[in-house]
């Protein structure tokens, strides 16, 4: 279970369209990109509330982010539906996803990973506060869903990455003349350390990376996906 308040993994929920039209006229629209990380189903038919109050799909890209959404919070949370026609009577059987988003954000990054499978609603969100102060050009986060400790080392900066938290990797300032760094991504097997991926990335000003580390089933080491970001704030 996500930890820092930063990160969302809300269980159903259930709530009176009455509701979802009081929200509307009390809560400013934020904008959000999200992004689906979901190897095993890489594409998924999801949809959001936009700021005309209207249920419309979600535009995802395959490995990349979304193109910027407005969006209205209802009770202060994101809402994702698995239809465009939410029954007004129960929408909380068209539930997909919900996170609670950050008081006061007016932007943020979604990922959106599957739930456990046989669980109730379908996918979880991760929220990222996507603001300029947040997440700085240059920085880096990096989410892990293994269940043990993690580290990387990037440049000068060797930070752990622990279950349940959203690691913050501060701009990488030790390039050569190609603003390349060797990049590399560890987990812990009893006390020793094991690497699974050894890169060399390139670290601009303008640049942002979102990794997510991650296992698949039957996989005999972790992996990481990793979503470049251009468009800082």
């Amino acid at each position: 279970m996500i930890l820092k308040n930063s990160i969302c993994f809300f269980a159903l929920f259930a709530l009176p369209i009455a509701a979802q039209a009081q929200q509307k006229e009390a809560a400013p629209p934020i904008q959000i990109r999200a992004v689906l990380h979901d190897p095993a189903h890489p594409t998924a038919d999801l949809y959001y509330t936009d700021d005309k109050g209207a249920v419309v799909k979600l535009g995802f890209r395959p490995k990349d982010l979304s193109k910027p959404l407005l969006t209205v919070p209802l009770n202060g949370s994101l809402v994702l539906y698995d239809t465009a026609n939410v029954n007004p009577e129960k929408p909380e059987a068209s539930l997909a996803a919900t996170c609670k988003i950050p008081p006061n954000t007016k932007r943020g990054v979604v990922v959106v990973l599957p739930s456990p499978v046989g669980t109730k609603p379908a996918y979880r969100l991760v929220f990222i506060d996507d603001s300029a102060k947040a997440f700085p050009k240059g920085e880096s986060r990096i989410l892990t869903l293994l269940p043990v400790e993690a580290a990387i080392e990037a440049g000068e900066h060797k930070l752990p990455i622990h279950p349940g938290v959203i690691a913050n990797l501060p701009a990488v300032k030790k390039v050569d003349n190609f603003n390349m760094a060797q990049t590399n991504f560890y987990y812990k097997q009893g006390e020793s350390w094991t690497a699974f991926t050894e890169r060399q990335l390139q670290y601009l000003d303008g640049v942002r990376y979102i990794f997510i580390v991650y296992a698949m089933p039957g996989a005999l080491q972790p992996s990481v996906g990793t979503i470049v970001d251009t468009t800082t704030p």
